[in-house]
Protein backbone atom coordinates (compact mmCIF):
# COMPACT_ATOMS: atom_id res chain seq x y z
CA UNK A 1 0.00 0.00 0.00
CA UNK A 2 1.33 3.43 -0.96
CA UNK A 3 0.37 6.40 1.16
CA UNK A 4 -0.73 9.41 -0.85
CA UNK A 5 1.06 12.70 -0.32
CA UNK A 6 -0.67 15.04 2.12
CA UNK A 7 -2.77 17.83 0.64
CA UNK A 8 -0.83 21.01 1.39
CA UNK A 9 -3.28 23.32 -0.36
CA UNK A 10 -4.90 26.06 1.70
CA UNK A 11 -8.56 25.26 2.49
CA UNK A 12 -11.18 27.97 1.94
CA UNK A 13 -14.77 27.46 3.08
CA UNK A 14 -17.39 28.65 0.59
CA UNK A 15 -20.57 29.63 2.44
CA UNK A 16 -22.37 31.20 -0.53
CA UNK A 17 -22.38 30.97 -4.28
CA UNK A 18 -19.53 33.15 -5.57
CA UNK A 19 -18.95 34.10 -9.19
CA UNK A 20 -16.54 31.71 -10.94
CA UNK A 21 -14.68 34.79 -12.18
CA UNK A 22 -13.50 35.27 -8.62
CA UNK A 23 -13.02 31.66 -7.61
CA UNK A 24 -10.70 30.93 -10.52
CA UNK A 25 -8.28 33.48 -9.05
CA UNK A 26 -7.54 30.95 -6.31
CA UNK A 27 -5.28 28.50 -8.20
CA UNK A 28 -6.24 24.86 -7.74
CA UNK A 29 -2.65 23.84 -7.02
CA UNK A 30 -2.54 26.15 -3.99
CA UNK A 31 -6.12 26.29 -2.72
CA UNK A 32 -9.01 23.91 -2.16
CA UNK A 33 -12.33 25.80 -2.16
CA UNK A 34 -15.67 24.19 -1.39
CA UNK A 35 -18.57 24.05 1.11
CA UNK A 36 -17.25 21.11 3.09
CA UNK A 37 -13.73 21.93 4.32
CA UNK A 38 -13.47 21.15 8.02
CA UNK A 39 -10.62 23.45 9.10
CA UNK A 40 -10.66 26.39 6.70
CA UNK A 41 -7.97 29.03 6.66
CA UNK A 42 -10.51 31.52 5.35
CA UNK A 43 -14.20 31.90 4.58
CA UNK A 44 -15.82 33.34 1.45
CA UNK A 45 -19.39 34.56 1.90
CA UNK A 46 -22.07 36.74 0.33
CA UNK A 47 -25.32 37.03 2.30
CA UNK A 48 -25.21 33.96 4.56
CA UNK A 49 -25.76 34.97 8.20
CA UNK A 50 -22.64 34.06 10.18
CA UNK A 51 -23.64 35.42 13.59
CA UNK A 52 -24.64 32.04 15.02
CA UNK A 53 -21.69 30.17 13.50
CA UNK A 54 -18.88 28.78 15.63
CA UNK A 55 -15.74 29.38 13.61
CA UNK A 56 -12.86 26.92 14.03
CA UNK A 57 -9.53 28.23 15.32
CA UNK A 58 -8.02 27.62 11.88
CA UNK A 59 -9.88 30.58 10.33
CA UNK A 60 -7.63 33.57 9.64
CA UNK A 61 -9.90 35.83 7.58
CA UNK A 62 -13.44 36.29 6.27
CA UNK A 63 -14.12 37.84 2.86
CA UNK A 64 -17.54 39.08 1.82
CA UNK A 65 -18.23 39.42 -1.92
CA UNK A 66 -20.22 42.62 -1.49
CA UNK A 67 -20.15 45.89 0.39
CA UNK A 68 -22.23 45.41 3.56
CA UNK A 69 -21.01 43.20 6.40
CA UNK A 70 -24.10 43.13 8.64
CA UNK A 71 -24.26 39.35 8.25
CA UNK A 72 -20.78 38.95 9.76
CA UNK A 73 -19.88 39.24 13.49
CA UNK A 74 -17.16 41.79 12.83
CA UNK A 75 -16.50 42.71 16.48
CA UNK A 76 -16.05 39.09 17.52
CA UNK A 77 -13.64 38.46 14.64
CA UNK A 78 -11.70 41.63 15.46
CA UNK A 79 -11.18 40.29 18.98
CA UNK A 80 -9.51 37.26 17.38
CA UNK A 81 -7.25 39.42 15.24
CA UNK A 82 -9.12 38.44 12.10
CA UNK A 83 -9.75 40.85 9.19
CA UNK A 84 -13.12 41.03 7.44
CA UNK A 85 -12.72 42.00 3.80
CA UNK A 86 -15.42 43.45 1.58
CA UNK A 87 -15.71 44.90 -1.91
CA UNK A 88 -16.70 48.56 -1.59
CA UNK A 89 -17.59 50.17 -4.88
CA UNK A 90 -17.51 46.97 -6.91
CA UNK A 91 -21.30 46.97 -7.23
CA UNK A 92 -21.67 50.77 -7.27
CA UNK A 93 -22.71 51.06 -10.90
CA UNK A 94 -25.37 48.37 -10.51
CA UNK A 95 -26.85 50.13 -7.47
CA UNK A 96 -26.66 53.51 -9.21
CA UNK A 97 -28.64 52.23 -12.18
CA UNK A 98 -31.29 50.72 -9.90
CA UNK A 99 -31.65 54.01 -8.00
CA UNK A 100 -32.22 55.81 -11.30
CA UNK A 101 -34.78 53.19 -12.25
CA UNK A 102 -36.48 53.71 -8.88
CA UNK A 103 -36.69 57.46 -9.38
CA UNK A 104 -38.14 57.03 -12.84
CA UNK A 105 -40.65 54.46 -11.61
CA UNK A 106 -41.82 56.85 -8.90
CA UNK A 107 -41.86 59.97 -11.09
CA UNK A 108 -43.86 58.30 -13.85
CA UNK A 109 -46.00 56.01 -11.64
CA UNK A 110 -44.79 53.01 -13.63
CA UNK A 111 -45.66 50.33 -11.04
CA UNK A 112 -49.39 51.18 -10.75
CA UNK A 113 -49.53 51.77 -14.51
CA UNK A 114 -48.23 48.24 -15.08
CA UNK A 115 -50.85 46.89 -12.67
CA UNK A 116 -53.56 48.80 -14.56
CA UNK A 117 -52.48 47.30 -17.88
CA UNK A 118 -52.25 43.81 -16.39
CA UNK A 119 -55.87 44.13 -15.27
CA UNK A 120 -57.26 45.16 -18.67
CA UNK A 121 -59.53 42.92 -20.67
CA UNK A 122 -57.35 42.94 -23.76
CA UNK A 123 -60.21 41.67 -25.91
CA UNK A 124 -62.71 44.33 -24.88
CA UNK A 125 -64.28 46.31 -27.73
CA UNK A 126 -63.67 49.59 -25.88
CA UNK A 127 -60.05 48.81 -24.99
CA UNK A 128 -58.64 52.02 -26.45
CA UNK A 129 -61.15 54.15 -24.57
CA UNK A 130 -60.34 52.37 -21.31
CA UNK A 131 -56.62 52.97 -21.87
CA UNK A 132 -57.09 56.64 -22.67
CA UNK A 133 -59.35 57.20 -19.67
CA UNK A 134 -57.24 55.11 -17.31
CA UNK A 135 -53.86 56.63 -18.09
CA UNK A 136 -54.93 59.98 -16.61
CA UNK A 137 -54.44 58.48 -13.14
CA UNK A 138 -50.76 57.88 -13.85
CA UNK A 139 -49.67 61.27 -15.13
CA UNK A 140 -46.24 61.94 -13.66
CA UNK A 141 -43.44 64.47 -13.68
CA UNK A 142 -40.05 64.73 -15.33
CA UNK A 143 -36.83 64.50 -13.32
CA UNK A 144 -35.26 67.46 -15.10
CA UNK A 145 -35.24 70.55 -12.88
CA UNK A 146 -36.14 68.68 -9.68
CA UNK A 147 -33.86 68.31 -6.67
CA UNK A 148 -32.37 65.00 -5.59
CA UNK A 149 -31.15 64.85 -2.01
CA UNK A 150 -28.44 62.27 -1.29
CA UNK A 151 -27.51 61.15 2.22
CA UNK A 152 -24.17 59.34 2.03
CA UNK A 153 -21.64 60.45 -0.57
CA UNK A 154 -19.46 57.41 -0.93
CA UNK A 155 -18.90 55.61 -4.21
CA UNK A 156 -22.58 54.89 -4.88
CA UNK A 157 -23.82 58.27 -3.70
CA UNK A 158 -21.28 60.10 -5.87
CA UNK A 159 -22.23 58.06 -8.94
CA UNK A 160 -25.93 58.70 -8.33
CA UNK A 161 -25.18 62.43 -8.02
CA UNK A 162 -23.27 62.47 -11.29
CA UNK A 163 -26.03 60.59 -13.13
CA UNK A 164 -28.75 62.84 -11.71
CA UNK A 165 -26.88 65.96 -12.82
CA UNK A 166 -26.62 64.46 -16.31
CA UNK A 167 -30.42 64.14 -16.27
CA UNK A 168 -30.77 67.83 -15.50
CA UNK A 169 -31.50 67.50 -11.79
CA UNK A 170 -30.20 69.65 -8.96
CA UNK A 171 -28.35 67.66 -6.28
CA UNK A 172 -28.17 68.37 -2.56
CA UNK A 173 -25.79 66.09 -0.65
CA UNK A 174 -24.85 65.36 2.96
CA UNK A 175 -22.22 63.06 4.46
CA UNK A 176 -20.59 63.86 7.82
CA UNK A 177 -18.00 61.10 7.30
CA UNK A 178 -17.00 61.93 3.74
CA UNK A 179 -13.41 61.05 2.88
CA UNK A 180 -11.00 63.29 1.00
CA UNK A 181 -11.04 60.94 -2.01
CA UNK A 182 -14.85 60.87 -2.04
CA UNK A 183 -15.00 64.65 -1.82
CA UNK A 184 -12.67 65.00 -4.80
CA UNK A 185 -14.80 62.59 -6.85
CA UNK A 186 -18.02 64.57 -6.33
CA UNK A 187 -19.27 66.71 -9.20
CA UNK A 188 -18.77 70.41 -8.51
CA UNK A 189 -22.51 71.02 -9.02
CA UNK A 190 -23.41 69.11 -5.84
CA UNK A 191 -24.61 71.55 -3.18
CA UNK A 192 -23.45 70.54 0.29
CA UNK A 193 -26.09 70.30 3.00
CA UNK A 194 -25.29 70.70 6.67
CA UNK A 195 -27.55 67.93 7.98
CA UNK A 196 -29.93 65.11 7.09
CA UNK A 197 -32.83 67.39 7.97
CA UNK A 198 -31.65 69.99 5.45
CA UNK A 199 -31.66 67.33 2.73
CA UNK A 200 -35.15 66.18 3.69
CA UNK A 201 -36.52 69.71 3.59
CA UNK A 202 -34.90 70.68 0.31
CA UNK A 203 -35.41 67.73 -2.05
CA UNK A 204 -38.17 66.29 -4.24
CA UNK A 205 -36.42 62.91 -4.11
CA UNK A 206 -34.21 61.69 -1.24
CA UNK A 207 -31.87 58.72 -1.77
CA UNK A 208 -30.12 57.04 1.17
CA UNK A 209 -26.64 55.56 0.79
CA UNK A 210 -25.30 54.85 4.27
CA UNK A 211 -24.22 51.67 6.07
CA UNK A 212 -26.41 50.27 8.83
CA UNK A 213 -24.76 51.28 12.09
CA UNK A 214 -26.17 52.19 15.51
CA UNK A 215 -25.90 55.84 14.47
CA UNK A 216 -27.81 55.31 11.19
CA UNK A 217 -30.55 52.95 12.36
CA UNK A 218 -33.84 54.78 11.90
CA UNK A 219 -31.99 57.66 10.26
CA UNK A 220 -35.26 58.67 8.61
CA UNK A 221 -38.15 58.19 10.99
CA UNK A 222 -40.80 59.82 13.16
CA UNK A 223 -38.57 62.70 14.20
CA UNK A 224 -37.77 63.99 10.72
CA UNK A 225 -39.83 62.36 7.95
CA UNK A 226 -42.42 65.10 8.35
CA UNK A 227 -39.82 67.61 7.14
CA UNK A 228 -40.04 66.25 3.60
CA UNK A 229 -41.90 68.22 0.95
CA UNK A 230 -45.48 67.19 0.26
CA UNK A 231 -45.38 64.58 -2.49
CA UNK A 232 -41.63 63.90 -2.13
CA UNK A 233 -40.27 60.41 -2.74
CA UNK A 234 -37.92 58.54 -0.39
CA UNK A 235 -35.56 55.95 -1.91
CA UNK A 236 -33.66 53.41 0.19
CA UNK A 237 -31.17 51.17 -1.59
CA UNK A 238 -28.69 51.04 1.27
CA UNK A 239 -29.94 48.98 4.22
CA UNK A 240 -33.46 48.23 5.45
CA UNK A 241 -32.92 49.43 9.01
CA UNK A 242 -31.93 53.00 8.14
CA UNK A 243 -35.64 53.77 7.64
CA UNK A 244 -38.41 53.45 10.24
CA UNK A 245 -41.19 51.54 8.45
CA UNK A 246 -43.95 52.69 10.79
CA UNK A 247 -42.99 56.32 10.23
CA UNK A 248 -42.94 55.80 6.46
CA UNK A 249 -46.40 54.23 6.48
CA UNK A 250 -47.80 57.05 8.61
CA UNK A 251 -46.33 59.63 6.23
CA UNK A 252 -47.70 57.81 3.18
CA UNK A 253 -51.17 57.43 4.69
CA UNK A 254 -51.20 61.08 5.68
CA UNK A 255 -50.52 62.04 2.06
CA UNK A 256 -47.39 63.93 3.00
CA UNK A 257 -44.91 61.46 1.53
CA UNK A 258 -45.58 60.81 -2.15
CA UNK A 259 -43.86 57.45 -2.40
CA UNK A 260 -41.30 55.05 -0.97
CA UNK A 261 -39.03 53.01 -3.25
CA UNK A 262 -36.77 50.44 -1.64
CA UNK A 263 -34.86 47.22 -2.15
CA UNK A 264 -36.22 45.53 0.98
CA UNK A 265 -39.80 44.21 1.19
CA UNK A 266 -41.27 44.44 4.70
CA UNK A 267 -44.51 43.30 6.36
CA UNK A 268 -45.27 46.85 7.54
CA UNK A 269 -45.31 48.27 4.01
CA UNK A 270 -46.25 45.27 1.88
CA UNK A 271 -49.04 46.03 -0.57
CA UNK A 272 -49.17 49.75 0.11
CA UNK A 273 -50.14 51.50 -3.15
CA UNK A 274 -47.40 54.13 -2.76
CA UNK A 275 -44.60 51.64 -2.09
CA UNK A 276 -42.38 50.02 -4.69
CA UNK A 277 -40.36 47.25 -3.03
CA UNK A 278 -37.78 45.24 -4.95
CA UNK A 279 -36.29 41.90 -3.80
CA UNK A 280 -32.79 43.15 -2.92
CA UNK A 281 -31.68 43.59 -6.52
CA UNK A 282 -29.05 46.28 -5.88
CA UNK A 283 -26.00 44.19 -6.69
CA UNK A 284 -27.80 41.51 -8.68
CA UNK A 285 -26.15 41.95 -12.04
CA UNK A 286 -23.67 39.60 -13.65
CA UNK A 287 -21.12 42.39 -13.87
CA UNK A 288 -21.43 43.41 -10.21
CA UNK A 289 -21.23 39.85 -8.94
CA UNK A 290 -18.10 39.22 -10.98
CA UNK A 291 -16.44 42.47 -9.89
CA UNK A 292 -17.23 41.85 -6.22
CA UNK A 293 -15.90 38.30 -6.38
CA UNK A 294 -12.70 39.24 -8.19
CA UNK A 295 -12.01 42.17 -5.87
CA UNK A 296 -12.57 40.33 -2.62
CA UNK A 297 -10.75 37.15 -3.68
CA UNK A 298 -7.68 39.15 -4.73
CA UNK A 299 -7.71 40.89 -1.34
CA UNK A 300 -8.09 37.60 0.50
CA UNK A 301 -5.27 35.95 -1.41
CA UNK A 302 -2.94 38.92 -0.82
CA UNK A 303 -3.61 38.60 2.91
CA UNK A 304 -3.24 34.83 3.11
CA UNK A 305 -0.01 34.75 1.11
CA UNK A 306 1.70 38.03 1.99
CA UNK A 307 -0.18 39.54 4.90
CA UNK A 308 -1.25 42.56 2.84
CA UNK A 309 -4.48 44.26 3.93
CA UNK A 310 -6.79 46.37 1.78
CA UNK A 311 -10.52 47.02 2.12
CA UNK A 312 -10.89 45.33 5.50
CA UNK A 313 -13.72 46.88 7.49
CA UNK A 314 -11.93 46.35 10.80
CA UNK A 315 -8.19 46.57 9.94
CA UNK A 316 -5.99 49.40 8.69
CA UNK A 317 -4.73 49.27 5.11
CA UNK A 318 -1.19 47.86 5.19
CA UNK A 319 0.94 47.23 2.11
CA UNK A 320 4.63 46.35 2.12
CA UNK A 321 6.66 44.94 -0.77
CA UNK A 322 8.61 41.76 -0.04
CA UNK A 323 12.30 42.55 0.44
CA UNK A 324 13.23 39.53 2.54
CA UNK A 325 12.09 35.90 2.48
CA UNK A 326 10.66 35.63 5.99
CA UNK A 327 7.61 37.64 7.01
CA UNK A 328 5.63 37.85 10.24
CA UNK A 329 2.17 39.45 10.39
CA UNK A 330 0.87 40.58 13.78
CA UNK A 331 -2.58 41.90 14.68
CA UNK A 332 -2.79 43.58 18.06
CA UNK A 333 -4.72 46.01 20.21
CA UNK A 334 -3.71 49.60 19.50
CA UNK A 335 -1.87 50.23 22.79
CA UNK A 336 1.43 51.97 23.65
CA UNK A 337 4.83 50.23 23.37
CA UNK A 338 3.58 47.36 21.22
CA UNK A 339 6.21 47.94 18.52
CA UNK A 340 8.91 48.11 21.16
CA UNK A 341 7.88 44.75 22.59
CA UNK A 342 7.73 43.15 19.14
CA UNK A 343 11.18 44.50 18.21
CA UNK A 344 12.68 43.47 21.55
CA UNK A 345 11.30 39.94 21.27
CA UNK A 346 12.83 39.53 17.82
CA UNK A 347 16.14 41.12 18.79
CA UNK A 348 16.40 38.84 21.83
CA UNK A 349 16.16 35.87 19.47
CA UNK A 350 19.01 37.23 17.34
CA UNK A 351 16.74 38.22 14.47
CA UNK A 352 17.56 41.23 12.29
CA UNK A 353 14.54 43.19 11.10
CA UNK A 354 14.97 44.06 7.43
CA UNK A 355 11.78 46.10 7.09
CA UNK A 356 8.71 46.86 9.19
CA UNK A 357 5.42 48.72 8.73
CA UNK A 358 2.81 49.38 11.39
CA UNK A 359 -0.60 50.98 10.96
CA UNK A 360 -3.56 51.46 13.27
CA UNK A 361 -7.29 51.96 12.86
CA UNK A 362 -9.28 52.71 15.95
CA UNK A 363 -8.60 50.01 18.49
CA UNK A 364 -6.89 47.71 15.96
CA UNK A 365 -3.23 47.81 14.88
CA UNK A 366 -1.44 45.64 12.35
CA UNK A 367 2.26 45.09 11.77
CA UNK A 368 4.26 43.42 9.00
CA UNK A 369 7.88 42.51 9.69
CA UNK A 370 10.33 41.17 7.10
CA UNK A 371 13.41 39.31 8.31
CA UNK A 372 16.49 37.87 6.62
CA UNK A 373 16.54 34.61 8.58
CA UNK A 374 13.91 32.04 9.52
CA UNK A 375 11.71 32.61 12.57
CA UNK A 376 11.46 29.68 14.93
CA UNK A 377 8.26 28.51 16.62
CA UNK A 378 9.51 29.67 20.02
CA UNK A 379 9.78 33.25 18.75
CA UNK A 380 6.29 33.10 17.26
CA UNK A 381 4.99 31.77 20.59
CA UNK A 382 6.73 34.59 22.45
CA UNK A 383 5.17 37.17 20.13
CA UNK A 384 1.75 35.62 20.66
CA UNK A 385 2.23 35.81 24.42
CA UNK A 386 2.67 39.60 24.41
CA UNK A 387 -0.31 41.17 26.14
CA UNK A 388 -2.54 42.74 23.52
CA UNK A 389 -1.38 40.59 20.61
CA UNK A 390 -4.43 39.03 18.96
CA UNK A 391 -2.91 36.91 16.21
CA UNK A 392 0.49 36.04 14.76
CA UNK A 393 1.07 34.58 11.29
CA UNK A 394 4.36 33.36 9.84
CA UNK A 395 4.57 33.86 6.05
CA UNK A 396 7.88 32.66 4.62
CA UNK A 397 8.18 32.72 0.85
CA UNK A 398 7.75 29.40 -0.94
CA UNK A 399 10.97 27.49 -1.39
Amino acid sequence: MVDSAPDTRMPVLLLSTISPAGLKRLPADRYVVNRFVAEPAAILVRSTDMHAMVLPASVRAVARAGAGTNNIPVSALSARGMPVFNAPGANANAVKELVLAGMLMAARHIAPALQFVAGLDIGASDLEDRIENGKKAFAGSELRGQTLGIVGLGKVGAMVADAAISLGMHVLGYDPEITVDAAWSLPAQVKRAGSVDEVLRGAHFVSLHVPLLPATRGLVGTGNIGLMRRGAVLLNFSRDGVVDHAAVRHALDGEGLGGYVCDFPSPALHGHPKVVALPHLGASTREAEEQCAVMVVDQLRAYLEDGQVSNAVNFPTVQMAREAPFRVAIANANVPNMLGQISTTMASAGLNIHNMVNKSRGEMAYTLVDLETPVGPEVLAALGAIEGVLSVRYLPTAA
